[in-house]
């Protein structure tokens, strides 16, 4: 196969890697919203409760946090283009193995080997696409990738829950399973990591990527920040499908579109907005991102708030696609960010280690949500998710400095032309 790769890129290439990574973005967070919108079948098929199904997802979540750094940090030191292969391979057949669960225990186990192997993407796909486009252009790239995230979950919902409804629980995993396979053969013949590097070979920093990252108090900021952030766009995203199942009464097809479309809808068009307006703003400031960032997260939090209040489909509607344009506009260029203030020799790990604190984060909040619901309501308990943006935002505003000092010492290195 190395074969296939002797002759340099193409100029197109940058942009037909993202192509390809999108179809494997848009596997990832498929693959990851077959449980929410099946969950009122597993409930009912295992007997199990609402708080066993977030235990599932927390379970989940800390696994993908745990093995997204370590995976990360392995992505620096191998082809990146294998372990997006890897990953894509496992994952796929750990879906498919899924309806083979009978019980709460053997559920665990099955969506923990999900998690492991989904964990293997997103920190290395993010550096691969970085190591193809320049800083000019870096966030509008990992923008149109990240599009995939919020069409995988909103799609993905959706047709999860209509193949439930129609075929049964299990019948969604083996499908997204088929199509990981389709995938997989496809960039086994297209993928390239072979980048022109955009900073001079005698500029790369030395030693070990996760000492570099320590030593970078903008990076560490980032890893908070987005910890805070995923913590509450998680738990409403995770739960959105029963609340539309179980206080509005719509059926699985239905929840999703009120819950998961929605979202990822919003998200879809506002991750380009945000990744447009990061490069605009970073174009004129060191700390343009940062300011892209906290706009996204002040609209999230705003728009969370009056959820308590919204007791008709269309308002439950409208303030998800509302909340959820904001976390959009973050999401747009978080990893962006994070990749300005990191040299490429170390932003696998960077990306992996900022993936596992929000995942640690999602994990808290999702099990968390559901047993604050117990005595508010998962309306109130959602409102409450706007104070973790609220955090998120203070650490942004008062972390400026330490980021315009990263970028402006990464600038330094970077090769222009």
């Amino acid at each position: 196969m190395i074969g296939l790769f002797r002759k340099p890129a193409s100029a197109h290439y940058p942009w037909i890697l993202i192509g390809l990574l999108w179809m494997v973005s848009f596997l990832n967070s498929a693959d990851r919203a077959i449980l929410n919108a099946v969950k009122p079948l597993l409930r009912d098929a295992f007997q199990i409760t609402d708080i066993q199904l977030g235990v599932v997802d927390t379970v989940f979540f800390w696994t993908y946090a745990v093995c997204a750094f370590l995976f990360g940090r392995i992505g620096d030191s191998v082809r990146r283009r294998n372990m997006v292969l890897f990953g894509l391979l496992f994952w796929s057949m750990a879906t498919g193995f899924m309806p083979i669960a009978t019980g709460f225990a053997m559920l665990l186990a099955m969506r923990t080997l999900v998690a492991v192997g989904e964990s293997t993407y997103y920190p290395t796909a993010t550096a691969l696409i970085s190591s193809w486009h320049r800083p000019a252009m870096r966030s509008r790239a990992l923008a149109i990738h990240q599009t995939a995230v919020f069409a995988g979950g909103g799609i993905g919902s959706w047709a999860a829950g209509w193949l439930a409804d129609t075929y049964g629980w299990s019948m969604p995993f083996l499908v997204f399973a088929a199509l990981g396979g389709v995938v997989f053969v496809v960039l086994l013949l297209t993928l390239r990591d072979d980048a022109p590097s955009v900073v001079a070979a005698s500029d790369r920093p030395k030693g070990e990527p996760l000492k570099i990252i320590l030593a970078n108090p903008a990076a560490l900021l980032l890893c908070g920040v987005f910890c805070l952030a995923t913590a509450a766009s998680s738990a409403v995203l995770n739960w959105c499908n029963t609340y539309a199942h179980d206080v509005l009464g719509l059926n699985l097809a239905d929840s999703a579109l009120v819950g998961p479309v929605m979202i990822t809808s919003a998200g879809f068009v506002s991750v380009l907005v945000g990744g447009w307006l990061s490069d605009a703003f970073a174009a004129r400031s060191l700390t343009g991102r940062l300011t892209v960032l906290t706009i996204g997260l002040v609209l999230a939090a705003l728009f969370l708030l009056p959820f308590p209040w919204a007791s008709t489909v269309g308002a439950v509607a409208a303030l998800l696609f509302a909340t959820s344009f904001g976390k959009g506009l973050f999401d747009g260029c978080i990893y962006a960010a994070m990749h300005d203030v990191m040299p490429d020799s170390a932003r696998a790990t960077a990306a992996g280690l900022m993936t596992m604190m929000g995942f640690l984060g999602a994990g808290v909040s999702t099990v968390a949500l559901p047993a604050i619901a117990v005595h508010t309501g998962l309306a109130a308990g959602f409102a409450m998710m706007a104070a973790l943006y609220a955090l998120a935002v203070i650490a942004l505003l008062a972390g400026r400095p330490l980021v315009r000092r990263a970028v402006h010492r990464m600038g330094e290195r970077t090769i222009d032309g």
